[in-house]
């Protein structure tokens, strides 16, 4: 781990028209100490420079915003340090409206011929796109080393919207072919963007840690792309940007950390105040929610960032910070408990992200979304992380398996590991046939879409007895050796414009069930269906219940927790080594989804398309009970930041609590 960082941040945007006048005006020294004192905040990223491409201090690379007349950034930054709060310092990278408008052969361009990016016409509203493989990189460079020089004593450089396309500008066009890529082909396009993209992380870090080579640095994408950890060793620290009410969810952020855990850096959430996204003035998210966004950071691992947007005029919004004020007391109150902590895990889900080089798979996000509902210890991890030491490895719906996976899971299974297969997770790389002795016979994808589940009696959903609809197709086996967890039963046909029965999908045969739905095998337990894609879909009750038994049938008396909070609460469990105590916490919130499709007036995003994900009460749950495995004993156990002892009961190697009350938040903790 290569940078500490401080637990209560804010991520102080700063884009700023140079259609507007008087910047900075409101800007009062004793205002913005005493606002950040209110909000208890210890860390502030600051703006050197921002997407309109204005820079806001005293530059000779870069162009001073026309309407600013003093050194606003030196103003912030020796007034944030005048009271021990620390100032990372952000420069706009990806995207820069004033150059693309000086140098247009700057910008990324498509392969159709058209600028590409955020923005292509010279009509629409927004910020432009630049290439990396242009002298822009040379510019952005130069004005990372001006701001080193000037604030040497900064917290971290942040750089912005780091992304290249498949670009066909001048400068790719001659790279490529004088690198032997061929434009015409797409992947050779995206491998040429690939290098470019190379050539940007080592330039810009070295221009951030020449004169300081232990300078912070991070390049911020949005996404901490999974299995992509070669570019991990430009970074200082993670920022997991996660906006629930931006269109991430609350489901994402626990995902994205349960990944990011598992890398030797220290790491920030970045959730925002405001009600949508980035860049919205005037919008409030409601307090309650930010207190449960914080205490999810922390309970899932992390430091805290709060997203903000500075007024022109340089003032601290006063509401904003009395919001994150409330929230940032409350963390600062729990710091000790969270301080340099380990996940506890059973489970190891391998990302489908990492292993098909992907963004956002449905198979991911189910299996993540199912597990964190069932109150599951877990991991999130890529192929090249250590098995050993997880109880369970679940692949989940879409990972054929290469010859370097499979001798890497082959001997997790000699060392006593159990292993989930789903769909056609555990098939060749040609999709063929399986890698590992599932006990049945294959013979492919069934031609059925969508067919039936009828699964055995153990592992049959509580709310039906009957065939379950399965959305999308099984894989279709046979059960030899291994035990038949139940059938498949496809339907009469599929629906074309020859045959169709009623508004969707043909009803069950029940004279056709010639296929299993999956098998346990020893220690592997297959199911047929893509199930977590299915479930990320549709989220049926029935689904989960058949993967939750499937789970608790293989893991056995291996489960270390089991509590009675309800699908909507959250539970993690973190080790101190140091302190040698573990940490459970406890989370819980009742999401809304409000609003609708709305077309928005002003900014990047045109359109409202669904519902947000709101949290306005937070409700209490009462009588809440965990039972624990623990390979040590406990010798006490305090809910804290109380500072109250709670009564346990140990049995052997399990430890029974019972928490009479909660509301958003609790920690429980085991002195061992």
């Amino acid at each position: 781990m290569t940078h500490k960082l401080r637990f209560r941040q804010i991520h102080l945007d700063f884009h700023t028209s140079p259609a507007i006048p008087d910047i900075g005006v409101g800007f009062d020294k004793q205002q913005w100490q005493d606002t950040l004192k209110k909000g208890h905040v210890d860390s502030i990223t600051t703006f050197a420079s921002c997407h309109h491409g204005w820079s806001y201090y005293d530059t000779k690379v870069g162009k001073r915003h026309p309407n600013l007349d003093f050194d606003l950034l030196r103003a912030q930054f020796d007034a944030s340090k005048e009271i021990d709060v620390n100032v990372p310092i952000y420069l706009t990278a990806g995207v820069h409206s004033r150059l693309a408008e000086e140098h247009p052969e700057w910008r990324e361009v498509s392969a159709e011929g058209s600028f590409s990016g955020w923005t292509q016409s010279p009509l629409q509203a927004g910020f432009k796109t630049m290439c990396f493989n242009t002298p822009y990189l040379d510019h952005l460079c130069e004005q990372i080393r001006e701001v080193v020089a000037l604030f040497p004593n900064c917290d971290g450089i942040f750089l912005d919207i780091i992304d290249q396309g498949p670009c066909c500008c001048q400068s790719c066009m001659e790279s490529m072919q004088r690198k032997g890529f061929d434009p015409l082909s797409d992947e050779d396009r995206k491998a040429h963007a690939k290098q470019v993209l190379e050539n940007y992380y080592i330039q810009t870090t070295k221009a951030a840690t020449d004169e300081n080579p232990d300078m912070p640095i991070f390049h911020n994408s949005g996404h901490i792309n999974r299995g992509d950890k070669n570019i991990l060793k430009y970074f200082s620290h993670l920022e997991l940007e996660s906006l629930p009410t931006g269109g991430w969810g609350y489901d994402h952020f626990p995902m994205s950390a349960k990944y990011c855990k598992k890398i030797d850096k220290d790491l920030l959430g970045m959730t925002g105040k405001f009600h949508t996204t980035w860049g919205e003035f005037g919008g409030y998210k409601h307090p309650n929610a930010l207190r449960y966004e914080c205490a999810a950071m922390l309970a899932f691992g992390s430091k805290c960032s709060v997203g903000d947007q500075l007024h022109p005029s340089g003032s601290l919004d006063e509401s904003t910070y009395a919001i994150i004020g409330a929230s940032y007391k409350e963390v600062e109150e729990k710091e000790p408990w969270c301080t340099d902590t380990v996940n506890v895990a059973d489970i190891a889900v391998l990302s489908s992200d990492a292993v098909n080089q992907c963004r956002d798979s449905a198979a991911d996000i189910g299996a993540c979304r199912l597990l964190l509902e069932s109150h599951y210890l877990f991991d999130l991890i890529d192929a090249d992380m250590a098995f050993d030491g997880y109880k369970l490895l679940i692949l989940p719906d879409d990972i054929r398996v290469s010859v370097d996976l499979k001798n890497k899971l082959d001997a997790f299974l000699d060392q006593g590991g159990k292993l989930m297969l789903t769909g056609e997770s555990g098939l060749n790389e040609e999709g063929t046939g399986f890698l590992f002795d599932i006990g049945a016979k294959f013979a492919g994808k069934n031609e059925f879409e969508p067919d039936y589940l009828m699964a055995m009696d153990e592992l049959k959903p509580d709310i039906t007895q009957s065939p379950l609809v399965m959305y999308a197709a099984s894989q279709r086996i046979t059960a030899e050796t291994g035990r038949s967890l139940g059938k498949v039963c496809n339907s009469y046909f599929n629906r074309t414009y020859q045959h169709f029965s009623s508004h969707q999908h043909t009803p069950n045969n029940p004279d056709d069930c010639s296929y299993d739905c999956g098998t346990l095998n020893g220690n592997i337990l297959y199911l047929a269906h893509p199930i977590f894609t299915i479930y990320r879909g549709l989220g049926a009750v029935a689904y989960k219940q058949v993967v939750v038994k499937a789970i608790d049938r293989i893991l056995g008396r291996d489960k270390s927790l089991v509590t009675n909070l309800p699908s909507t609460a959250r539970v993690s469990l973190m080790h101190q080594e140091k302190e040698n105590r573990s940490i459970l916490h406890l989370l819980y919130a009742n999401t809304i989804n409000r609003g609708g499709a709305m077309q928005l007036s002003g900014g990047n995003l045109e359109s409202q398309a669904g519902s947000v994900e709101v949290i306005e009460e937070l409700l209490s749950l009462h009588n809440v009970e965990v039972t624990l495995k623990s390979a040590v004993p406990v010798t006490k156990v305090m809910l804290e930041p109380q500072g109250k002892k709670l009564a346990f009961i140990q049995t052997g190697d399990e430890i029974t609590l019972k928490i009479g009350e909660f509301s958003c938040h609790q920690m429980v903790v085991l002195e061992h």
